[in-house]
């Protein structure tokens, strides 16, 4: 069984609102050597089969459901599951 690690974050081309919101607050706690935040979002895929289009659907997905590909960006990596 595959386990896949889906990582989505703000391009870095757009604000990230929610990512200036927790810098501040942490600036807020006293952390000033914080300098940037970026929110985003994981996921953990869990593919039955090991087969040669695994990473096609998982880039599909990724496109379709898990991200938008206008203002975010996604990786991820493909380990053995346990």
């Amino acid at each position: 069984m595959k386990l896949v690690k889906v990582y989505v974050t703000i391009k870095k081309s757009v604000l990230d609102a929610q990512g200036e919101a927790i810098k501040s607050a942490i600036h807020s706690m006293g952390y000033n050597q914080v300098s940037d935040v970026h929110m985003g979002k994981y996921f953990e895929l869990n593919f039955a089969d090991d087969y040669a289009d695994l990473e096609k659907e998982v880039d599909a997905i990724c496109d379709d459901l898990l991200s938008n590909p206008n203002i975010e960006t996604y990786r991820y990596e493909i380990t053995e599951a346990e």
